[in-house]
Parts: structure tokens; sequence; C-alpha cells
């Protein structure tokens, strides 16, 4: 980009600024972000809903665990398309252990005190926990229907019909 500067500030002495410092940094690789980003929500998740048998790390394959402990500016080599079926399944499993843990909460907690979602859940205001899982599901390759379904039978199990249907 370039920097437009008056005519005073040209001959100003000091330190560098920091639109010309953050010009010189290294750009990053944006899909080991969103890869690192996917981990941050996994983890969340198994915080918020105390998931206590999920390894996180078993959610990733080889190429996937190696690039979290690599420099975001380096290009690495991320998961391709073809997944083992047993990491698959695991990430299934995790997604729809969340989706309930979800349910679970908001359900119980109506029920016992009706309570609104945004005081149960007060710091995050606006999310969504099933709907966060199925957008995860596409990072994780697997079917985004697969989690909007359970959500649905979740919901019908727990009695908030009206939810279901919509």
């Amino acid at each position: 980009p370039v920097l437009d500067t008056e005519d005073a500030w040209v001959s100003v002495e000091g330190p560098v600024s920091i639109v010309e410092l953050a010009l010189e940094q290294k750009r990053i690789h944006y899909p080991l972000v969103e890869h690192q980003f996917v981990l941050c929500t996994v983890l969340y998740a198994i915080m918020r809903f105390s998931l206590k048998s999920v390894k996180p790390l078993s959610l990733f394959d080889s190429k996937g665990k190696n690039a979290f402990f690599k420099d975001l500016t380096s290009i690495q080599l991320l998961p391709s398309g073809d997944m083992d079926p047993n990491v698959l399944s695991i990430r299934q499993q995790f997604l729809l252990k969340v989706v309930s843990a979800a349910v679970q909460t908001l359900c119980s907690s109506q029920k016992d005190k009706e309570v609104s979602e945004e005081e149960l859940f007060p710091f995050e205001k606006g999310k969504n926990w099933p709907t966060l899982a199925a957008d995860l599901a596409q990072y994780l390759q697997i079917s985004e229907d697969l989690v909007r379904r359970h959500y649905v039978c979740e919901l019908y199990s727990y009695g908030m019909d009206h939810l279901g249907e919509e």
C-alpha cells in the first residue's frame, strides 16, 4: 500500500511508526490461522460444557498436530481431503457431544429457573452452540446435516418441540 504523508512529517525523527512496522511484518498463512481457530473453538467447547472424555488432539491427524507448533507465517502441510475414518468418527462423536451438551444445558436451566439463553451464557451473547458446531463441521469434514439432525432430535427429546420444528 502507498502511504501518503504530509510534508511536515517527512523531516520528523524518532522511532518507526506502527504502520511501517506493520507493513514490514511477514504475511501470515491464513489456512494455518483457521486451523488454530478450530483448535481454540474445540478447547473452548470442551471447557464450556465440561466434556471430560475428549482428547482435543485426537481430532486431528499427524499433519494437523504438527501444524499447531509452527510459525503462523510458515507454509505448512495441512490435512488434505482424504482423512482416516477413525479420526472422522472421533470428530463426529465430538460434535454430537457438543450439541447434546448445549441442548441439555439450555433446557435444564430453562426448566429449572425459566432463565433466558442470554442469562445462562452471559459472556456468549449471540453464540448459538449448535450452529457453531455445524459451522465447525465444515472445517472438520463432517456433514453439517448430520449435526443439524442430531440437534433437532435433541430438542425433541428434551420437549422443546417448538424449537425442533423451526
